[in-house]
């Protein structure tokens, strides 16, 4: 079993330490290698180092510009860090190819209500629910949505 593998591995037991050592043991040999990119991004996101997560999701970018799983996961640590507008830009990368894609739709809806874009915002969580109608029942316990969940649209939406 090669060293990726046996980080894949670590990081699917949730042993996140010992596969982020394994996934730069990976980088190191292979300073491209998307799978272990990502997956290093991923752990530091868990840890809250969301810098970090960020210049591991720039570096699969440079390698592959339109790759969805580094954007949709650049947006939410941009989001976490309270960067909207550069959240909301790596949502509208993925929706330019995937227009349905309701996770991203749905996180594209979260940063604009944080950013008080509150009509675009509610009507991405609108289309993102018409997609996949469990993101009606996300959108009700989300924290991003508080200050609009006393608003006649948005308790609309939910209906």
């Amino acid at each position: 079993m090669d060293v990726l593998d046996s980080a894949i591995i670590e990081f699917n037991l949730g042993n996140f330490k010992k596969a982020l050592s394994l996934f730069d043991t990976v980088i190191e040999s292979e300073p491209f290698n998307i799978t272990a990119l990502i997956k290093k991004g991923n752990i530091l996101g868990k840890f809250a180092r969301y810098h970090d997560a960020i210049l591991s999701y720039n570096k699969v970018l440079e390698i592959q510009p339109e790759n969805n799983l580094a954007l949709i996961n650049k947006g939410l640590a941009l989001h976490y860090l309270e960067d909207y507008r550069n959240a909301i830009a790596c949502y509208d990368l993925i929706l330019k190819n995937k227009p349905d894609s309701s996770l991203t739709l749905y996180n594209k809806a979260s940063s604009l209500i944080r950013n008080n874009e509150i009509p675009e915002g509610l009507e991405n969580l609108k289309r993102a629910i018409k997609l996949d109608f469990s993101c009606k029942y996300k959108a009700q316990y989300d924290i991003d949505f508080e200050q609009v969940k006393k608003t006649p649209e948005f308790k609309k939406l939910l209906l």
